[in-house]
């Protein structure tokens, strides 16, 4: 069963809808906020590496290393891409917007506390 991915006009997020069959829906709805003008977005299919594979792929790239060990957010964007390229797990909009911030070289704010 395919899972088609979609950029919600109305709150701007990337959705995820799971299809029962082999096309599209018709008329797909934001899951976030029930709009319903969604443009598809161009997705691939993964192909899972090893974890050694992964790990051997980050530590070979010296300037990606050198990049953590000074916490720079554009390595630390990279690591995490590394690390999760073709894992299927669905996140968070607030996690998607800190990666964008981090690829742009912003390290984001810490999450707030709950009182």
């Amino acid at each position: 069963m395919p899972l088609y991915e979609y950029r919600c006009a109305g709150c701007g997020h990337r959705v995820t809808i799971f299809v029962q069959g082999l096309s599209p829906p018709a008329a797909p709805v934001c899951p976030d906020c029930g709009g319903m003008s969604l443009t598809r977005l161009f997705s691939t299919f993964a192909v899972r590496k090893s974890d050694k594979a992964v790990y051997e792929d980050i530590l070979s790239d010296g300037q990606l290393v050198k990049g953590l060990e000074h916490s720079d957010p554009r390595a630390l964007a990279e690591w995490n891409k590394r690390m999760s390229h073709g894992l299927e797990q669905e996140t968070a909009p607030e996690y998607e917007d800190m990666l964008e911030k981090m690829e742009a070289g912003e390290m984001p704010a810490p999450p707030q506390e709950s009182p």
